[in-house]
This record gives C-alpha cells, structure tokens and sequence, in this order.
C-alpha cells in the first residue's frame, strides 16, 4: 500500500500506538523505499517536531511518510498534505483514533483521504477491533449520529440529563 502511496507521489501517516514499534518500522520502511521516513514520538523535542511538520507540510520533496505515536501525534498538528492514514495497531478507544486521523481532516485538505486500519485475524488486534465496532454501534443505537438526540429532548428530558444526581454525592442520614 505504501508503494502505491509513493508510486503517486501522496503522503502516508502511520499511527502506532507504540514508540517502539515506530523505532522498529522506521529504519525497515527507510532501508524498503530508499527514502527518509519521519518518526514523531512523546522524547520528540518541540524544535525537531515543529521541523518534521514543516517538512512534511511544506517542502515538495520532503519525505512522503511519517510515522507518529498516536499519544504524540493526537493532538495539535495539521497534516493537511497526507492523504492516507494507516492504523498500524489498533487502539481499544475509537475516540483517540478518530482524533489521529483528524490530523488530516482540517482546514486546507484538499484531496480524499484514504483511512486503513490493520487487523491480523485471531490477534488481540481482531478483539480491540471488534470492541471498537460494537462500540459504535452501541453508540449510535444510543445516542445516533451527530447532535439530533440532544435537539430533539424536550425540556424535562435535557434538565434530567444535565442535572447532579444528589443521591450520588451526598450521603443523607436517615
């Protein structure tokens, strides 16, 4: 998949949610393609982070993949120049991968973005898989897609669920 990647001339990133899986994936993708690989983890210094985004953003022939820790590289940047992303291991909380790939998703995307996530049949990866699947749909069975449930509470429904539970923290004598 990165060949093709390459082979276009688009951008990848690659989340794991281990550094030292991306410590292990990047000299192996560097020494494959014959091409530097970008690797952004939590010891990364704020200089060298601001500079790999740089380059990934900005220089034309700066290298095409980065990989990023997905506790470093969730929150914060704009990688509006990639336009696939691979979940190289999965993460049990659908809401931290969501929020990795909207590294891609903001302002000043131009292109579709193409959202891979692997799965080893039989794997702990299989199990975190399905969780996150039952999750969301357990999610939208629930509360739906987008805000509506919340607009369509009439008055006593919105002050039931905004309100304290008093019985929850604070013990009366009786």
């Amino acid at each position: 998949m990165l060949e093709e990647v390459i082979l276009n001339g688009d951008r990848a990133l690659i989340f794991t949610q281990f550094a030292e899986w991306g410590k292990l994936l990047k000299p192996y993708l560097e020494k494959h393609f014959n091409r530097e690989t970008l690797f952004l983890y939590g010891s990364t210094s704020k200089k060298q982070r601001d500079e790999m985004v740089d380059r990934f953003q900005q220089d034309p022939q700066g290298p095409q993949v980065m990989i990023l820790s997905l506790k470093a590289g969730g929150v914060g940047l704009n990688l509006t120049r990639a336009n696939h992303v691979f979940h190289f291991d999965r993460w049990w909380n659908p809401a931290v991968e969501n929020q990795a790939t909207d590294r891609v998703f903001r302002i000043g995307q131009t292109k579709n973005v193409q959202v891979h996530k692997f799965v080893c049949t039989g794997t702990l990866e299989e199990k975190i898989h399905d969780m996150i699947e039952s999750k969301k749909q357990l999610a939208e069975q629930v509360v739906g897609a987008g805000e509506e449930w919340l607009t369509e509470m009439d008055t006593d429904q919105l002050r039931n669920l905004l309100i304290l539970d008093r019985d929850a923290v604070i013990e009366e004598d009786n």
